[in-house]
C-alpha cells in the first residue's frame, strides 16, 4: 500500500527548500565585501573597454 502524507506538510516543506535555496543564491550574489565589489566593477570596466579598443569600426555605436 502506498504511504500516506499530508499534502498540507509537503506543500509546506518544499515551499522552505525553496527559500533556503533562494536565501543561499542571495547570500552568494549580495554577500561580498566593497573592495570584492570595486574588483569586480574594475575588471568588468577592463574588459569593456578592451573589447571596445578592438572593434573594426570605431565610430559605429553598439548595437
Amino acid at each position: 500500500m502506498a504511504e500516506i502524507i499530508n499534502l498540507n506538510k509537503a506543500r509546506k516543506a518544499k515551499a522552505r527548500l525553496s527559500a533556503e535555496q533562494q536565501a543561499a543564491e542571495n547570500r552568494v550574489r549580495h554577500g561580498r565585501s566593497k573592495a570584492q565589489k570595486q574588483q569586480d566593477a574594475a575588471a568588468t570596466e577592463a574588459m569593456r573597454r578592451k573589447l571596445d579598443g578592438l572593434r573594426l569600426d570605431p565610430s559605429e555605436p553598439e548595437a
